[in-house]
């Protein structure tokens, strides 16, 4: 039967037909030759012989056959299962005629032949052959065996008729049936192929273990979020790994096989060799063979972006109000304040004061013009807003604030700020524009140092620069690189935060009036810094306001 290749599950193709039909046709031949060998004594040479030929050609005619469509592969067409439909009435009305023609067992064969022929050609084919058969059969009672027919002859043909007419109508169906199977099989196909080309492109992790933790699927994007190999592990427990690399994404899909609860949006931190970022996790339970434990899938997703962007918020919120308590304050004490320095001042003039008094008034005076600057600051941090929103150039803004740091007494003769891009056009504030520009290069230079080499590059951003969820339409970008220390662990997460500085005699506020400038045009600031590798400052702002904005 492995020979034969059929299978009863499932309705057989020409091919596996035309299996049975060689073997069929190869065990009657043989059949007719032993039996013709066990009568020697009896047996006339002249059927020996017959026989033999009929073994022989019957056995060349098979196994060209059997090459012809099982071996390279051909589809039989109908002239070739034609030759071997005639082929076959001739073997059947030898055998027929050599047992006795009317009164052979044997004539029941042309039954077979004409079903098998029903099912492999069209009925108007498979009537030519049922008539060939019949002819054939006919003229060997007739001229075979003179004397013997009876009406068991006619009833044998309609048999053949009847059966042809009936496995002409099954092989209809079947027809119909197989078609339909193959349209649903094709149907199957594309879906699955499209449902593999979306998991493939996606850049959601989908992972699918089973009940005991053996990875049955994961597409690439789980690969490249969880930094494994996943034809390292298909059919493999895999689950220690994910313990090593994420121990929350472990538990999470652990719970799941174990409980079947399905868990939402729970978050977990990926542990790799370059960097650890959270993800967050949803498992569901998928129903495996009947009675095996259900299978567990996940799906994840990096959000390492929309964390960062909800801090980004958080630490605008916090600005803002910052901001409105600096304006209060910054007015309360600004007032009683210029009071204090005139009236020292005066004390400070009369013919009365010792030299002592003098020292005192003027040192009183000094401080308060550096509280009062220190408190202008304050208010310049709080009156942040866009006035006025028009049309500009961001490279010409920034080559303006870069002549402007130039100037400044911190910047040296061994500084070096140079300005990379092309005319980016964009709608903003100009006033707003300058300063940050102004202050992130002004930082850039006085953490670097007397050697400081800063760099600054306007243009247009590609989309997937920005963190996901940022929201900005046709960004531009503005981007300030120093060749500084970098910025120091403990005031990283502090850095956009007043007073927060790094350096002596800094008030912090530069970089909070920056935030909330950027935040003013509805953009976007992000850090970049190592530890002795310098500092980059990335600016995003969009292109053009929104309409509901410029409404």
């Amino acid at each position: 039967m492995r020979w034969l290749d059929v299978k009863s599950s499932v309705i057989p193709t020409a091919r596996e037909l035309l299996r049975l039909v060689y073997a069929g046709r190869m065990c009657l031949a043989i059949a007719i030759y032993v039996t013709t060998a066990l009568k020697l004594r009896v047996a006339a040479p002249l059927d020996i012989l017959v026989t033999s030929l009929v073994l022989v050609t019957a056995s060349a005619v098979t196994i060209a056959s059997y090459w012809h469509t099982h071996v390279r592969q051909k589809l039989p067409g109908p002239t070739f299962l034609y030759l071997q439909a005639l082929f076959d009435v001739l073997l059947i009305t030898a055998v027929v005629h050599m047992t006795g023609g009317a009164d052979s067992d044997l004539a029941s064969l042309y039954v077979i032949l004409v079903a098998v022929t029903a099912l492999l050609m069209p009925p108007a084919n498979a009537g030519l052959v049922t008539l060939f058969a019949g002819l054939a059969y006919v003229a060997d009672v007739f001229w075979g065996h003179p004397g013997t027919v009876s009406a068991g002859v006619w009833i044998q043909l309609g048999v053949f008729v009847l059966v042809a007419l009936v496995m002409a109508y099954v092989a209809g169906r079947v027809n119909v049936m197989g078609a339909e199977r193959e349209a649903l099989a094709a149907e199957v196909r594309q879906v699955q192929l499209e449902a593999d080309d979306v998991l493939r492109n996606i850049r959601t992790g989908v992972i699918t273990v089973d009940a005991d933790g053996r990875l049955l699927y994961a597409n690439p994007a789980s690969e490249d979020i969880l930094g494994f190999k996943a034809r390292e592990w298909l059919g493999r427990s895999v689950m220690p790994e994910f313990a090593r690399l994420t121990p929350e994404f472990w538990a999470a899909v652990t719970s799941t096989a174990r409980r079947g609860v399905r868990l939402m949006r729970v978050e977990a931190t990926v542990h790799r060799p370059d960097r650890s970022f959270p993800i967050g996790v949803t498992t569901t339970t998928l129903d495996g063979p009947v009675g095996a434990r259900p299978r567990v899938s996940a799906i994840f997703t990096d959000i390492s972006d929309s964390k960062r962007l909800e801090e980004l918020h958080l630490r605008a919120e916090r600005l803002e109000a910052v901001a409105e308590l600096s304006s209060s304050l910054a007015h309360e004490i600004k007032n009683p304040l210029a009071s204090i320095r005139s009236s020292v001042e005066q004390l400070g003039r009369s013919s009365r004061a010792n030299p002592d008094e003098k020292f005192l008034a003027n040192l009183i005076v000094r401080e308060s013009d550096r509280l009062s600057r220190l408190l202008s600051e304050f208010l310049d941090f709080s009156r942040v807003r866009v006035t006025e929103c028009q049309p500009m150039d961001l490279h010409v803004v920034a080559e303006a604030a870069i002549r402007l740091v130039r100037q400044h007494p911190d910047c040296g003769s061994g500084v070096k700020i140079t300005l990379e891009g092309g005319p980016t056009p964009m709608e903003g504030d100009e006033d707003l524009l300058h300063r940050i520009v102004s202050n992130l290069v002004l930082n850039a230079v006085q953490a670097a140092g007397p050697k400081a080499a800063v760099k600054v590059r306007t243009g247009h951003a590609a989309g997937n620069e920005l963190p996901g969820g940022a929201g900005i339409e046709n960004p531009v970008a503005l981007r300030v690189s120093d060749n500084g220390p970098g910025i120091p662990a403990d005031l990283q997460e502090r850095l956009f935060e007043p007073f927060a500085t790094g350096r002596v005699g800094g008030t912090g506020l530069g970089l909070a009036i920056v935030q909330r400038a950027v935040e003013a045009h509805r953009g976007l600031v992000l850090v970049d810094t190592k530890a002795g590798g310098g500092t980059t400052f990335t600016v995003y702002f969009p292109a053009a306001r929104r309409k509901e904005e410029a409404a």
